[in-house]
């Protein structure tokens, strides 16, 4: 932290192509923080961080951001709409159920106001289904929706993006059965342990 306490030390870690990961641990324990240091935007802490030369890096938090402009600009991002066909950005809006949304994708507003918590988070997975990245990093990326739109979310990620590595916060057990590893984040040591998810979570 700012302040010079440790939230992780002596972590060790490899994590490799297509694989599923879900991390947890109590509030405060640094997941969030933890992210942050992935991304770049964590500036306290030693060690080093490796990944593989131009892979693509999406990073989905439980607030997305989304840009003032068209639909197709919000739903782009970082990329330009110009980028996309317009059928392919009709057909992941369709995919997270926003077909309702399909026709509107030269509309401009302010969309994170326009759209309700749930219809951001389903616009953030049909960015990432759109981009296609090499790794995705969820931070509590469905905490807005209800378990059977979360479980389809999570399982188009796993049918379009099958070889992509997938890393989640989720304070929710229903977001486990989705991954194949559990990383657990112990407090009280500022360790982290891997636990295998056995079949049925």
């Amino acid at each position: 932290l700012p302040d010079g306490r440790v939230l992780l030390s002596g972590v060790d870690l490899a994590v490799g192509r297509g694989e599923r990961i879900v991390l947890q641990g109590p509030s405060g324990s640094g997941k969030t923080t933890l992210f942050r240091v992935l991304a770049g935007l964590w500036p306290f802490g030693h060690g080093r961080i490796q990944v593989p030369e131009g892979a693509r890096v999406l990073f989905l938090p439980q607030r997305p951001y989304i840009p003032i402009g068209t639909l197709a600009e919000a739903l782009c991002y970082p990329d330009k709409p110009e980028q996309h066909p317009t059928e392919r950005l009709a057909a992941v809006l369709h995919e997270v159920g926003l077909s309702h949304l399909a026709d509107r994708q030269h509309e401009e507003a302010n969309w994170a106001l326009a759209l309700s918590p749930g219809e951001q988070q389903r616009l953030a997975f049909a960015r990432a289904l759109l981009l296609e990245p090499d790794w995705l990093f969820l931070d509590e990326a469905t905490s807005a929706l209800d378990a059977t739109m979360e479980a389809r979310l999570y399982g188009l990620l796993r049918e379009r993006l099958p070889d992509a590595t997938v890393v989640s916060i989720a304070h929710k057990e229903t977001v486990v059965p989705f991954h194949d590893t559990r990383l657990v984040i112990d407090p009280s040591g500022r360790t982290l342990r891997a636990v295998p998810i056995l079949a049925g979570g």
